[in-house]
């Protein structure tokens, strides 16, 4: 999390949100064989819980059972040129989203898992154009060769720390010049951000 305040939020819906759509991110434990992090699909229960799956075999899984974690979620980022300022006296900097979530972990029953997978597939399938895929598609022995090969695990969340760090410190016209440098530089969704975030 970025140290100034001025970057922060408790805004939790957007938090919520922001879970929502990236739907992906990075699980760090520090382990007796060290800090390993993994990734994995996310899912917020809406109720002060994220839910993941890893492989069975990752180096995580027989640790992470009543464990405190860290999730990270990395939303947009760019570079932000001083060409884009008015006064080019100035240095380069990047401005990013990015939350960071700690929380005690819990293995999910099998049926926990089952649904959570469930809910996890028709989230992204409603998302990916064309005719849906449905889990009921998979024979019955490649789903059970699935739950053989994955461990699912609920985190309650015990602290929400984003770092929203949009320019925040400019003004209003320079923020407007840095959001059209982002765009034309490949990064809209960042730009998106800055002009629907920052006041």
């Amino acid at each position: 999390m970025h140290p100034n305040p001025l970057f922060r939020s408790q805004d939790r819906a957007l938090l919520e949100t922001l879970i929502e759509e990236i739907g992906f991110g990075m699980v760090f434990l520090t382990t007796p064989d060290g800090p390993r992090v993994a990734h994995a699909p996310l899912l917020s229960t809406g109720d002060g819980a994220v839910q993941f799956h890893l492989a069975r075999g990752n180096s995580l899984t027989r640790h992470l059972d009543g464990a405190t974690a860290l999730i990270a979620v990395n939303g947009p980022d760019g570079y932000i040129s001083p060409r884009w300022y008015a006064d080019r006296d100035t240095v380069p900097t990047w401005d990013y989203v990015a939350l960071e979530i700690e929380g005690r972990a819990r293995r999910m029953a099998e049926e926990g898992l089952e649904a959570f997978l469930y809910t996890l597939i028709e989230k992204h399938e409603a998302r990916t154009p064309g005719d849906p895929w449905r889990a009921e598609e998979a024979s019955e022995a490649l789903w059970a060769g699935l739950l053989r090969g994955i461990v699912g695990f609920e985190m309650e969340v015990l602290a929400w720390r984003p770092t929203i760090k949009l320019s925040q410190k400019k003004s209003p016209d320079e923020r407007a010049a840095i959001a059209a440098g982002l765009e034309a530089a490949g990064s809209p969704a960042l730009a998106q951000l800055m002009r629907t975030l920052v006041e």
